[in-house]
């Protein structure tokens, strides 16, 4: 295949991969009913787990001596991204819509910026700061849906929060992939993590099955195997093989720039098939919001650092 072809194959999946994503937030709204969040998040992952694992089985068999030598890495990981940003996603969009979702999610390279600083002790730039407060602002704008003079009045609806918390342990995660050395693959790395996500999930899923508490009971049926379907291979192994095809020809720094569209994307999956409605707080929010995030994402040498979704 020629450079100029292999050029515009990878912006053509870059373009794809948002989309991708943002099919987790359709799949989180329309899961209520249906299906349980846990339960929704195990099955996800394990579908996951099993696609990408028929690609990763042969580096996974010859390095099978080194998957126990930190094991515990893949628990922690594996309660972040995809028990805390899977169950939780779907727990959060019973009360909020997808753009708000989609909005409050892309601040993810903003918090992981934030943590470095915190918990790394890297130094950040006025400009990231400046990029920081940004985000923030825009965050805050769509959490209380822009009534700013009625501050104390406002009642926060309790989804928006559950994605709040999503987001900083996507943060987490994404720190911790990097803190952590591995001696395994991309793939077969996110393998691992999915199977110690889905450990981690199978407790809860069982309590919430017995809980009988509402929506916390599946409805066995075409909807719920369709949403699994969906979940586990097109934001899970399809975004993931997308995303990390078009890094390798464009670069991690040009690749992150498919995290600004996001939102748009998720915005319009929601007014497709959702019939939701994008209002003024939401244009407000994602003007501070995609500025914001740009800048905070700047690194001292001046290119921008992003962490790759899983």
């Amino acid at each position: 295949m020629k450079p100029e072809t292999v050029q515009r194959w990878a912006f053509a999946l870059l373009l794809v991969t948002p989309a991708l994503w943002s099919a987790n937030y359709l799949v989180a709204r329309l899961a209520p009913g249906e299906i349980a969040p846990h339960m929704l998040a195990l099955c996800r992952w394990a579908l996951a787990a099993t696609v990408l694992g028929v690609f990763a089985f042969p580096e996974l068999k010859a390095k099978r001596h080194l998957i126990l030598k930190n094991a515990w890495h893949y628990l922690v990981l594996g309660a972040l991204g995809m028990w805390i940003c899977g169950a939780w996603v779907y727990i959060g969009a019973r009360s909020t819509s997808a753009t708000n979702i989609a909005l409050i999610y892309s601040l993810s390279p903003a918090f992981i910026v934030l943590c470095a600083s915190m918990w790394l002790h890297e130094k950040l730039r006025d400009i990231q700061w400046l990029g920081i407060a940004l985000a923030f602002a825009g965050l805050i704008h769509v959490v209380i849906r822009g009534q700013w003079g009625n501050l104390l009045e406002v009642r926060f609806v309790p989804g928006d929060l559950w994605i709040v918390a999503c987001a900083f342990s996507w943060a987490a995660y994404a720190l911790l992939m990097k803190k952590w050395p591995t001696d395994f693959s991309p793939m077969a790395r996110l393998v691992l993590t999915a199977i110690g996500g889905c450990i981690v999930l199978l407790p809860f899923t069982v309590i919430e099955a017995v809980s009988g508490l509402p929506l916390t009971q599946t409805l066995w049926g075409w909807k719920s195997f369709a949403l699994i379907a969906l979940a586990g291979l097109v934001p899970g192994a399809f975004a993931y093989w997308a995303y990390s095809t078009a890094q390798k020809t464009l670069g991690a720094a040009r690749t992150a720039m498919a995290l600004y569209m996001g939102p748009l994307y998720g915005a319009l999956l929601g007014w497709v098939f959702l019939g939701e409605t994008v209002t003024g707080y939401h244009a407000i929010g994602a003007l501070l919001i995609l500025p914001g995030l740009y800048l905070a994402s700047y690194s001292h040498s001046g290119h921008q650092s992003a962490a790759t979704k899983s």
